[in-house]
């Protein structure tokens, strides 16, 4: 809660409503492998520990340090806008004509 309080600048209802309703439909996992893959942040080994246990097939993220990875396990790591975009049909950019 408090990296939505700082980073995102919530404010502390907003993000204690967040984690009620996530709280109702997320499945907790307890990781039973450690990792060190990412060197430059070890906190983020934590989101790849919680994806192994899960055997998740997406890791949704902005974090620049996972993104690298591009996959890790089963799970393709993606950005929000490229995992919305997972399933739909390519979209055609119109081009103008001079």
């Amino acid at each position: 809660m408090r990296l939505l309080r700082e980073k995102f600048s919530w404010s502390a209802e907003m993000a204690h409503f967040t984690r009620e309703r996530l709280w109702k439909i997320a499945r907790r996992i307890t990781p039973t492998e450690t990792l060190d893959v990412i060197k430059e942040d070890p906190s983020d080994n934590r989101i790849l520990e919680c994806a192994v246990a899960a055997n998740s097939d997406f890791i949704v993220s902005e974090d620049k340090d996972l993104l690298r990875l591009k996959a890790y396990g089963g799970a393709q790591i993606l950005t929000i806008r490229d995992f919305l975009g997972v399933g739909l049909p390519a979209t055609r950019h119109a081009s103008t004509r001079d």
